[in-house]
């Protein structure tokens, strides 16, 4: 018996044994989550995509790169999908759009399909991921999606072994530092230590590094700044340090055989189209000087007057109400009065100022001369609407926080201080669930 491992994109996987077919984190678009470009770059062939059955689709979290509805809704409404989710809105969500067979998964609780056992394990946040134990006829493949495994749980993973792959999501995205990077410390020069202890504890025969395989848009910074490790750099580090083990690079469409005795190349998945060089690499410059936010902000279409009304209406009144139903996290920086500044650039790269009185659960407008200024954020106005009507996330917001200095005593308590602890970072996102699929579900279904 052999398992046929096929990539999609990014932590996408067709896992198929003796006719039977399952498939993990389905993302058939180019870009995805909205400006993810392919990495190498694909596209898909939806009409081969519609035709496809899969027996079980498995879903490890609800990040609109791993759960996009307009992926989903290219498939049959008869495939079981099988997600591990904690919030019941996604579930409800999944069957609105018209899916009749849909499961919730638990850890350490096996699903069995045909010949293939999918184990969901516990992530290193299991109030969101989840990660994939996949056995057929005693070849175990253990994918670790995006996720990290938890020092504690790590012996227990080893006990499940032994491993015969490992998927590994082998970027450190630097998704926190780009926010503000001005005061970002530059990205470590080597693999982290736990990452070759982990996989030297797993002692897999093969490993494969996953997730990621995006860019964002040909213009974007972000581009040499999101991605540190390199291709090379990974097969380089881990080889030497697993010398028993093959590093093995799966490219969006490329299939393998694994079986007792090996893996092999196996035919491409043929709905999955690559497009120019697939063997690129991440070519991460610290260096790298990122634009003005005025600048990036004249990338992007002007919005629609009613767009733009209802960005000034949010900066206006929307966020404030938002932020005082919202609940201070310990060890605040706005535990004490602070000024904050919240500038919005059109297409035009012109600045609209907000200036806010924050202390602790309040908020209230501040005039434009208040000092000290205490937080400064900027941010792209198509960006902040996307965020506001389409559900986008942070990591292609081109927020940018603190990107300035302050005076003394302020920059003393910055010292300290999380970037996530930003007053429109909290109002857009915390406690927000599953906003991407709901616009993409009311988009469906008025298309319908």
């Amino acid at each position: 018996m052999a398992l046929h491992i096929s990539r999609i994109l990014h932590a996408g996987y067709v896992f198929e044994c003796e006719g039977t077919r399952i498939a993990f984190d389905t993302i058939f678009e180019n870009p995805f989550s909205r400006n993810c470009h392919a990495f190498p770059a694909v596209r898909f062939d939806q009409a081969k995509i519609r035709q496809l059955r899969f027996d079980a689709v498995f879903i490890s979290h609800f990040h609109d790169d791993h759960c996009s509805f307009d992926s989903l809704d290219l498939l049959d409404r008869a495939t079981p999908i099988h997600i591990y989710c904690l919030f019941d809105e996604l579930f409800a969500m999944v069957r609105e759009l018209g899916f009749v067979n849909v499961h919730a998964l638990r850890v350490d609780l096996p699903v069995q399909v045909g010949p293939l056992t999918v184990t969901p394990r516990i992530a290193m946040d299991p109030d969101v991921d989840s990660m994939f134990q996949v056995e057929a006829d005693g070849l175990k493949v253990l994918n670790v999606v995006d996720s990290w495994i938890d020092p504690d749980t790590l012996p227990a993973l080893v006990q499940h072994g032994p491993w015969d792959m490992v998927l590994w999501p082998y970027q450190a995205m630097r998704e926190i530092e780009v926010l503000s990077p001005s005061r970002a410390s530059t990205a470590p020069e080597h693999l982290p230590a736990e990452w070759i202890a982990q996989l030297q504890a797993l002692s897999p025969r093969y490993i494969v590094p996953s997730s990621c395989q995006f860019l964002q848009e040909s213009w974007s910074w972000y581009n040499h700044a999101f991605f540190p490790i390199s291709y090379r750099q990974f097969e380089a580090e881990i080889g030497a340090a697993l010398p028993d083990a093959r590093v093995v690079r799966m490219n969006p469409s490329v299939s393998m055989r694994l079986d007792r005795d090996g893996l092999t190349p196996a035919p491409s998945l043929d709905w999955v189209v690559p497009v120019g060089a697939q063997d690129v690499d991440y070519d991460y410059d610290a260096q790298a000087l990122p634009p003005p936010t005025s600048e990036i902000a004249r990338r992007f279409p002007a919005l629609s007057a009613e767009q733009a009304a209802h960005v000034a209406e949010y900066c206006r009144s929307g966020l404030l109400d938002r932020y005082r139903d919202m609940e201070l996290p310990e060890d605040s920086f706005f535990e004490q009065a602070r000024v904050w500044r919240l500038s919005v650039f059109d297409h035009e790269g012109m600045a609209t100022r907000y200036h806010y009185r924050v202390e602790k659960d309040s908020i209230a407008p501040a005039a434009a001369d208040a000092l000290p200024l205490s937080w400064s954020t900027d941010i792209p106005t198509a960006k902040l609407y996307a965020a506001l009507a389409m559900g986008e996330s942070l990591t292609s917001m081109y927020m940018r926080i603190n990107d300035m200095r302050f005076d003394d005593a302020t920059e003393a308590d910055l010292a300290s201080a999380e970037l996530v602890d930003d007053p429109l970072i909290r109002c857009l996102f915390n406690d927000a669930f599953g906003a991407y699929q709901a616009a993409q579900l009311r988009r469906l279904k008025e298309s319908e």
